[in-house]
């Protein structure tokens, strides 16, 4: 069982390290950064009740449907929900890299406690897979969620476009990774691509996002010396 935990713990906290060192305009506080992983992480138990009901049901009748709207669409929103709620009307959020640590930190809470239940379920065999595919396309899901974030946060007269993309992009990507593993028999064609597809946009994401937090710094520079 150690081992289990060990090996469903560990991708998301190297992941969720990696994003949280990468802030190099001022460290979030590591209480809020927690607060944001556990509720991350507890999100599970409501979903999969969710999602049961909707499997016992027969609610959904496609893979399309599965994809999307039992998965996708529940799994995205309430983590934008927590995040939202959770650290972007906190004042910690101050300033646009921030968006990327709290919604890699949300994402890969839920991520980690869904990969231990997986690994208990079907045994330390899977670890790896499921460190490459799941663990690390719902950080970037949450990295790429936050970055909308946190240009919603800094550009006011914008603010409800990027709140709507902050959902949506991650929404469909979800979308399209699941219905990539539901519904095709050589899915691992389809998903090597995308994967790296993922990874390339999330890493531009961490770099814009920084770039922005550059600009943004100078900005407020600019303001305190006028003052």
């Amino acid at each position: 069982m150690l081992g289990i935990l060990s090996a469903g713990i560990a991708p998301g906290l190297a992941l969720l390290c990696y994003f949280y060192l990468k802030d190099q305009f001022g460290v979030e506080p590591i209480s809020l950064v927690i607060r944001t992983f556990l509720f991350g992480s507890l999100l599970v138990f409501p979903l999969m009740f969710i999602q049961y009901i909707l499997e016992t049901e027969n609610i959904i009748h496609s893979s399309l449907g599965d994809a999307f709207f039992s998965t996708s669409l529940l799994e995205e929103f309430f983590k934008w929900f927590i995040v939202y709620y959770t650290a972007f009307l906190h004042f910690h959020f101050d300033e646009p890299y921030d968006g990327i640590v709290y919604g890699a930190s949300v994402s890969l809470g839920f991520a980690t406690m869904e990969n231990i239940f997986y690994l208990i379920a079907n045994g330390l065999e899977f670890a790896i897979g499921r460190a490459l595919l799941p663990v690390s396309s719902h950080a970037l899901f949450g990295v790429i969620m936050g970055y909308y974030l946190g240009k919603a946060k800094f550009s006011p007269n914008s603010k409800k476009k990027w709140l709507l993309l902050s959902l949506l992009v991650p929404f469909l990507l979800h979308g399209i990774y699941d219905y990539i593993l539901i519904s095709q028999t050589n899915w691992i064609y389809i998903m090597l691509p995308f994967m790296i597809f993922l990874w390339w946009l999330g890493l531009k994401k961490v770099k814009e996002a920084h770039s922005l937090s550059v600009q943004y710094a100078e900005m407020q520079k600019n303001l305190h010396s006028l003052e």
